[in-house]
């Protein structure tokens, strides 16, 4: 198993772009165990208090591990990251940034701290010793893009990147579509749990130790990430989720769909209009994310169950 240490200062990047120099080269099939900083790359502290957030470099916010280059990948293919494992720290935080979130500019800025033990997260002085149960997942996971140019870290892309979808978790596997040589995996942002939509910017930050095993797909070309998850808030068993990633919610939407009838087409040889009446009578659109503009995340959540019936 190959381990990396996100904890030192050149294992992580603040851009996406497709000539940073690899941390590690990795062959398709290995296993890694990664340990990864916090969003705010170790700037909040366990004792850090809510004066403390004004003295946060943005710059360095979101700042992923990588990249890692996977030997034998090529644009075209697609890369299969299963998530085995993620061990969040003892504690976390959240935080209502003034100019940040879905109703910015609404309150003042407010710092809170979760102790987190036995799978539950309990904040200081704050929401009254409610309980939120701890469930995982990696906010951020992408791929380098293709264009010769950077991106900045906290919207969301084509390639993937600040996606917030929480169910990128425990048993998950997401697909990335491959854009250049050696694909250039990074990821970054744990959180301990999250809602869908991210409404107030923040989930229950903290940092983790990732076990990830990577594979690159050949012949399975997608246009955005997709997941299939053993989230099983809505159905039984695993789903299938398409991310449509947009500008306009309307469009991510849209995109959610049609990668979804792409996939159901390709995989389980549905027709577009067979795909399309069962996204409508079962698939469950969320809003995975809406707070990292200019770009949001639809998901299109299907259950695999219903498509195992076709074998």
């Amino acid at each position: 198993m190959i381990q990396i240490d996100g904890f030192i200062e050149n294992n992580v990047h603040f851009k996406w772009n497709n000539k940073i120099k690899p941390i590690a080269y990795v062959n398709s099939g290995e296993e890694l165990l990664i340990k990864v900083p916090d969003s705010s790359i170790n700037q909040i502290k366990y004792d850090s208090r809510t004066e403390d957030l004004s003295k946060l470099d943005m710059n360095k916010v979101d700042g992923a591990v990588g990249p890692i280059y996977i030997n034998d990948a090529k644009p075209g293919d697609t890369l299969e990251v299963e998530i085995q494992d993620i061990k969040v720290n003892n504690w976390g935080w959240s935080a209502i940034i003034r100019d940040f979130g879905i109703l910015k500019n609404r309150f003042n800025e407010k710092l809170i701290i979760w102790d987190i033990k036995e799978n539950y997260a309990i904040a200081k002085e704050f929401l009254k010793g409610i309980k939120i149960p701890v469930k995982p997942f990696l906010g951020i996971i992408g791929l380098a893009p293709k264009e010769d140019k950077e991106f900045d870290m906290i919207p969301p892309q084509y390639f993937g990147g600040n996606m917030d979808n929480r169910l990128n978790g425990i048993g998950s596997k997401i697909y990335l579509p491959i854009n250049v040589d050696g694909a250039l995996l990074s990821i970054s942002d744990p959180h301990a749990s999250q809602g869908d939509g991210e409404v107030c910017g923040t989930a229950i930050e903290t940092s983790a130790e990732v076990k990830l095993k990577i594979n690159v797909i050949k012949g399975l070309n997608i246009k955005r990430p997709l997941t299939i998850s053993p989230n099983k808030d809505d159905f039984k068993g695993e789903v299938i989720a398409t991310m449509g990633i947009s500008n306009d919610l309307y469009q991510a939407a849209k995109d959610a769909i049609n990668d979804m009838l792409d996939f159901l087409n390709k995989q389980y040889k549905l027709s577009y209009e067979e795909g399309y009446v069962l996204s409508s009578i079962i698939g469950n659109l969320r809003i995975s994310e809406i707070v990292d503009i200019p770009n949001f995340v639809v998901s299109l959540v299907i259950p695999k169950y219903i498509l195992e019936e076709l074998n």
